[in-house]
């Protein structure tokens, strides 16, 4: 199982995502977040045909899915989600992903 802990920012909301191989074409994502729109969408999700939401057209239908919850379009679940189900099916390793804000003073 691939276990993924997104601290969501300014939000504050903190998402559990965990992505289980059930064959050789599907993974179960199970999602406990304290968002209310992360949680709807990530009811939906249950199992997933990860070849498809790895590439082109499918890849827009999740992110599809992913928006008809989640109003912050830049919201970090739905990449995290692919993020494990990579590292779940072997095609990744896990590495911690940081965006890290830097302040710069104009000269």
């Amino acid at each position: 199982m691939a276990r993924v802990v997104v601290d969501a920012g300014i939000c504050g909301f903190t998402t559990i995502i965990e992505v289980s191989k059930l064959s050789v074409q599907r993974v179960s994502v199970t999602i406990a977040s304290n968002c209310e729109m992360v949680n709807k969408w990530g009811k939906q999700l249950d199992s997933v045909h990860w070849q498809n939401v790895l590439k082109f057209p499918g890849i827009f239908l999740f992110y599809q899915s992913a928006f008809q919850y989640i109003r912050h379009v830049t919201c970090p679940v739905p990449i995290a989600i692919l993020e494990a189900i990579e590292v779940e099916v072997g095609i990744a390793l896990p590495k911690d992903v940081i965006f890290r804000f830097e302040t710069i003073k104009n000269k």
